[in-house]
């Protein structure tokens, strides 16, 4: 790991003490100060783990002068030893949070889920996965608003779309994108046979208004009559709304709310993100070139993840890592799949740091 120069960290800690300086500053205009305060939030963590590293090599210079001397070498010795100890892990932390953060990392996100192969058993672990979701989401303290459902005949989804908002949704989901493949015996299955279906999981981050600027021209709109489930006003009006995007193709149906009026403004919004979530993506693409991450692409036809009911073990195939803690991670326990998907992510990033 690139280590960081004492000339990089005096930077940071100036930079620290010119912020908090400016907003100290008399006739401070409101939405100066709220800039500044947001300025001030962001470095003074960097701040802190720099000014522990500035400590402890500092510490570790006097503790080599120390041994020189005869008396004090033995106590300067073992000092020395801890701190050479303590030392990589502080700048491990202090390279981390000297990492570009992703934009979208503090994003709601948009949670899409579709039956892939495997029919009625498919749609039954889509709805799963729904539930999982659900349940880690309030685990942490965050909403899940449905956005739109296609139940199958058996149970489960065809296809569902949420909208998650709270602390740090994107950052914690974004590694969920992908196939997820399950392997199970089904309750219709009577000779005992294990099989295997998948469903594929979107996590995009949501877009603001200020993101993606739509123009109408774009766009075209087709009303019709809904054909699902939702009482007998849903057949009579024409609440069903279909967007098309021109330019780029993209088609978004919306049909759960009984108003037109709800149903387009639900449309819009997956749209608006689908276009934030290719506008990144195309970005990304192109700073990373031909780069993969370790914890893979994102790439919605890639294979992620193995849920393995007989055997009670989740595989999570970027990391090499099972758990056989199946029924609790259903259960929305993903603290320990999901942190170390983040921790070898971060790996990644500081090994590209060094190439």
């Amino acid at each position: 790991m690139t280590s960081i120069s004492a000339e990089r960290i005096a930077q940071i800690e100036a930079r620290k003490d010119e912020i908090q300086n400016a907003m100290s500053a008399p006739n401070l205009a409101p939405d100066a100060f709220v800039r500044l305060s947001k300025d001030y939030a962001e470095i003074e963590p960097v701040a802190a783990a720099a000014r522990e590293v500035r400590r402890l090599r500092s510490e570790l210079d006097v503790l080599n002068g120390m041994a020189e001397d005869p008396e004090l070498r033995e106590l300067a010795a073992d000092e020395a030893e801890d701190i050479r100890r303590k030392l990589p892990e502080a700048e491990r932390a202090l390279a981390l949070k000297l990492l570009p953060r992703d934009a979208a990392d503090d994003r709601p996100a948009m949670l899409e889920i579709r039956a892939g192969t495997g029919g009625d058993e498919a749609a039954l672990f889509a709805g799963d996965l729904f539930r999982m979701y659900q349940r880690y989401a309030e685990e942490q303290g965050w909403r899940v608003e449905l956005i739109s459902a296609s139940p199958s005949d058996v149970g489960g989804y065809k296809e569902v779309v949420a909208s998650v908002t709270g602390q740090g949704v994107f950052a914690k989901l974004k590694f969920e994108s992908g196939v997820h493949r399950v392997q199970r015996v089904p309750a219709t299955e009577s000779g005992g046979r294990i099989h295997t279906s998948a469903a594929t999981v979107a996590v995009l981050p949501e877009a603001e208004d200020v993101d993606v600027q739509i123009n109408d021209a774009d766009l075209r709109i087709d009303v019709y009559r809904s054909s699902g489930p939702g009482g007998q006003s849903v057949n009579t009006t024409d609440s069903a709304v279909r967007i098309t995007h021109l330019p780029t193709g993209l088609v978004v149906i919306q049909q759960d709310e009984k108003s037109q009026h709800k149903n387009k403004a639900k449309a819009l919004r997956v749209l608006r993100t689908r276009l934030y979530e290719a506008e990144r993506s195309r970005l990304a693409d192109e700073r990373a070139g031909a780069r993969k991450s370790m914890v893979g692409s994102g790439d919605r036809s890639e294979r992620i993840r193995t849920y393995n009911f007989p055997q009670g073990r989740v595989t999570d195939h970027r990391i090499n890592l099972t758990l056989h803690r199946l029924p609790e991670i259903l259960q929305g326990q993903m603290g320990e799949l999901i942190g170390a998907l983040i921790a070898e992510d971060e790996a990644e990033r500081l090994a590209a740091l060094d190439d």
